[in-house]
């Protein structure tokens, strides 16, 4: 195997293997694939584009609705198309920078994602418990404010990921048993300790994604201790209604998330690696796909907008 730096041994490539003992299923795979990619990108297009042009929905559980449905694009797009790729074409290679350049965009992505979650249960949190003052705290500056120390706080977190992996060496094989490259299937590789990426990759999974999730249950029995509270069943049936969609999302995203993160760490012993990586696609592709059509279905404002823009189009062409 060539060597593209002979001081920290870097490969030119690493070679992508796909979906391990289903090589021959990967053509029959790329179908089901491809249609949640597909349905994904049209999904969240159409709620950016109904959110982005419709100053009644300039609020801010639809502005967080779209931030959401711009970080589905980005973390599937990441991954998707090079894996379908490999179904398709064969195109098993990708080089030792681009490798890094997924990792990052990976787990950057799935980080603001969990970031925005947390924003949205607290825009719950005030909607139900604090109504009087939903409009002054929620304001467009309150809004930016949080969204850059989001970002902030995700490239703080997620670049290390790049420098510990740059300075291992890479000198055995270069084969990844994966569609897409991640941290520690790239930290597998090395011939070297990698104990500090596994401390690091723990860390941050606890203070970042684990207390995102522990701030999102601390919002919702908040919430529900309020809602239980009130007197009429009618106002408690629609303030929950409220939270389903955003409850829903939540499942789906950390799901599948927390069953990929502990297969790599400790259940890859016990978890055929096939449904592991099985897995692993299924949280880049299925919440991306499903996030639109439940707030779509649930929402009555943009399933309105989204049936008339529907409208507008059709008879247009008449």
């Amino acid at each position: 195997m060539e060597l593209s730096n002979m001081s920290t041994f870097h490969p030119d490539y690493f070679f992508l293997i796909g979906i391990p003992r289903l090589e021959e299923s990967h053509l029959l795979l790329s179908i089901p694939f491809s249609i949640m990619y597909v349905t994904s990108l049209l999904g969240n297009c159409i709620l950016i584009l109904v959110i982005g042009t419709n100053k009644t929905l300039q609020q801010p559980m639809y502005i967080f609705l779209m931030l959401l449905a711009g970080c589905d694009i980005l973390l599937s797009s990441t991954t998707v198309p090079k894996t379908l790729s490999i179904f398709w074409f064969n195109s098993h290679t990708i080089s030792f920078n681009g490798c890094l350049v997924q990792t990052f965009s990976i787990h950057f992505n799935f980080v603001m994602e969990s970031a925005i979650l947390v924003i949205m249960a607290y825009d719950r949190f005030h909607a139900i418990c604090r109504p009087l003052t939903y409009t002054t705290t929620l304001t467009t500056s309150f809004i930016r404010k949080v969204i850059a120390v989001a970002l902030c706080r995700n490239l703080c977190i997620i670049t290390p990921f790049v420098f510990l992996l740059y300075r291992l060496p890479y000198e055995g094989s270069n084969v990844i048993e994966h569609t897409y490259c991640e941290h520690m299937s790239m930290a597998r590789l090395a011939t070297a300790n990698i104990l500090v990426n596994v401390v690091y990759g723990l860390i941050i999974a606890s203070c970042s994604t684990g207390v995102d999730l522990i701030l999102i249950i601390i919002s919702y029995v908040i919430i529900i201790r309020a809602v239980l509270r009130l007197r009429s069943s009618e106002a408690r049936l629609k303030a929950f209604n409220t939270c389903v969609s955003h409850v829903c999302v939540i499942i789906l995203f950390y799901t599948p998330a927390f069953f990929s993160f502990i297969a790599h760490r400790v259940g890859h012993k016990y978890v055929p690696l096939q449904v592991h990586i099985l897995v692993a696609n299924l949280y880049v592709l299925f919440p991306p796909m499903m996030n639109p059509i439940i707030y779509g279905v649930r929402t009555r404002e943009i399933r309105q907008r989204v049936v008339s823009m529907l409208h507008r189009e059709f008879t247009r062409y008449q």
